[in-house]
């Protein structure tokens, strides 16, 4: 009788270390699962990080506009075609020439 219940002792012992450990790896909120929102939430930290600085470049460009004729008038140039009266258009290419001597 003593080595039965020293038996059933170490059994629910080894149940409830496995049942433990069992939560740990697979339960909710478990190793996995913290693993897997780790990834999630440094995969967000590079998109806020990204949009903060495409927020910055407008937010310059917002002031420029509203605080400087130049920006307004870089802008107008350069997506809409400006051209001031007595101006000579010059377009030059950047696009690499080849030249062949066959």
């Amino acid at each position: 009788m003593k080595y039965f219940s020293q038996f059933m002792l170490l059994a629910l012992a080894v149940a409830v270390l496995l049942g433990l450990q069992y939560q740990y790896w697979l339960g909710e909120n478990g190793h996995f699962e913290h693993q897997k929102l780790l990834t999630q939430i440094e995969e967000q930290q590079r998109l806020n990080d990204n949009q903060v600085s495409a927020n910055n470049l407008l937010r310059t460009d917002v002031h420029d506009l509203k605080n400087g004729l130049e920006a307004v008038e870089e802008h107008a140039r350069l997506d809409l075609g400006l051209i001031k009266p007595n101006e000579t258009f010059v377009q030059v290419s950047t696009a690499p020439t080849t030249h062949s001597r066959y």
